[in-house]
């Protein structure tokens, strides 16, 4: 899996300020102009990624994100939709991981051809750390190398 830091996409470093002034973070932002109109995705999660965000959450920040996003591009032709993560993202950037710590998780490790679950406990620009529970034994952590994943997604409990 690849490590692209989040700010290298346009606008994003700016939106995450405003966004993370209402109290949330921003996972992913999609700017593409299609035929004449500029389409925006854009996903939140919250400062506590194990607490879900709902259609309030949501719309509170679309009302600021959306204006200031407009006068950025200097445009006001503008479709944006603004989601939560939901309960069973497929995590397509590493650099995602640092946003849900104390998410359940899952990792396909390549090492092992296995899925390998836990709790994220912590993630930089190299790896992450999972906190994994077998059948009776006490947790453990395990490193994962992003190079040795080739797929992750949340656990729906």
């Amino acid at each position: 899996m690849e490590f692209i830091p989040l700010t290298s996409y346009p606008h994003f470093a700016e939106c995450e300020k405003i966004v993370s002034g209402l109290g949330y973070h921003l996972v992913e932002l999609k700017i593409s102009p299609q035929n004449g109109v500029t389409q925006i995705l854009a996903t939140i999660t919250g400062a506590d990624a194990s607490v879900n965000i709902g259609v309030n959450d949501c719309s509170k920040v679309h009302k600021v994100l959306l204006p200031a996003l407009e006068e950025m591009l200097g445009t006001e032709n503008t479709y944006m939709e603004l989601t939560s993560p939901g309960m069973e993202r497929n995590i397509r950037n590493a650099a995602e991981f640092a946003l849900f710590a104390g998410r359940e998780i899952r990792v396909y490790d390549k090492t092992v051809t296995d899925w390998v679950g836990g709790k994220l406990i912590s993630a930089d620009d190299k790896s992450l750390v999972l906190e994994v529970c077998k059948d009776g034994e006490p947790a453990q952590q395990k490193t994962v190398s992003y190079e040795d994943i080739a797929k992750a997604k949340f656990i729906h409990l």
